[in-house]
């Protein structure tokens, strides 16, 4: 897609908040037809403006009681070594997010576990020096008061 227009991100509006929405609805709610709407949504996907829709579960209501940031710093610091480890932790249901950043720390994790022996299983597993990793500093969030993948829209004239 070369551009998106007023239409596009009113329908990227609504998918963000809530992608289950029927195109019916869609439709009504941007003002459009369902047609222009089913259209628009298509080829944002196929233009990877849409990479995906996924259900937002909650992790309390599945089990999972810790949620846990960690900070990576790998020994070996080059390309094939981050890809190395993005494999890694990419195969790791309990990894959620992994971010790469610089400069003080190489990732940067977002974990979800069950319990404090899962997050030690997890540790064990993950980040040992058979992974490359030189030092690891996690925080455990105590309260999540806020959580949403939507990304802000441009503003359009």
């Amino acid at each position: 897609m070369n551009s998106l227009d007023d239409l596009d991100l009113r329908i990227l509006a609504i998918l963000q908040q809530d992608a289950s929405i029927a195109n019916q609805a869609l439709a009504e709610q941007v003002f459009t037809s369902p047609a222009t709407a089913m259209r628009r949504v298509r080829a944002m996907t196929d233009a990877g403006v849409i990479e995906r829709t996924v259900a937002i579960l909650s992790p309390e209501k599945l089990g999972a009681s810790i949620t846990a940031i960690v900070e990576i710093t790998l020994d070996v610091q080059n390309a094939e070594s981050f890809d190395a480890f993005d494999r890694v932790l990419a195969a790791e249901p309990a990894v959620t997010q992994v971010y790469r950043t610089a400069p003080s720390v190489d990732f940067t994790l977002v974990l979800t576990v069950r319990d404090m022996p899962a997050y030690h299983a997890l540790v064990q597993r993950l980040f040992t020096a058979a992974n490359n990793v030189r030092n690891v500093r996690a925080r455990f969030a105590t309260l999540r008061s806020k959580f949403s993948g939507a990304l802000p829209l441009p503003e359009r004239a």
